[in-house]
C-alpha cells in the first residue's frame, strides 16, 4: 500500500489481541493521496485475494470516514479470516480478523477504522 500513495503522511502496522483467544486483529494502513481509490481498491482486493484465498468479497457500509470498503472470508493456512479492505482519496488500508468471518468483520469495521484513523 505504501508505495502507492502519493505523499505519504502517516502508516500504521500492528497486531492487537491474542492468538490464544482467537480475538487476533491486523491492521495495516496509509495516509495521503490515492490518486484512483477504485482503482486502488481492485489492486489491494487482487493481491490480498492471492495471500490470503478470500471470497465472497463484498461492498459494505463505509461508516461515518466514507470511502470505498469491501469485507470477504479468507483464510491463513486453516484459520478463518474476516477481511475488509478500504480506500478514499486520503487514505487505504485492510482490517484482517483472525478466527472469524466476514459477517463478523462487516458488523466491527467502521469502529476500528475510526480508532485507527483519524481527520481533523
Amino acid at each position: 500500500m505504501k508505495s502507492t500513495v502519493q505523499g505519504e503522511t502517516s502508516t500504521v502496522g500492528a497486531f492487537y489481541g491474542d492468538p490464544a483467544k482467537q480475538d487476533l486483529i491486523m491492521i495495516a494502513a496509509v495516509s495521503g493521496l490515492v490518486p484512483d481509490p477504485k482503482k486502488e481498491m481492485e489492486d489491494s482486493v487482487t493481491a490480498l485475494s492471492s495471500e490470503l484465498s478470500l471470497t465472497n468479497m463484498a461492498t459494505v457500509e463505509p461508516g461515518p470516514l466514507g470511502g470505498d470498503v469491501r469485507c470477504g472470508d479468507g483464510k491463513a493456512e486453516s484459520v478463518p479470516l474476516g477481511v475488509c479492505v478500504w480506500t478514499d482519496r486520503g487514505s487505504e488500508g485492510v482490517v484482517v480478523m483472525y478466527f472469524k468471518s466476514a459477517e463478523q468483520a462487516k458488523a466491527e469495521f467502521a469502529t476500528i477504522r475510526g480508532q485507527v484513523e483519524q481527520r481533523s
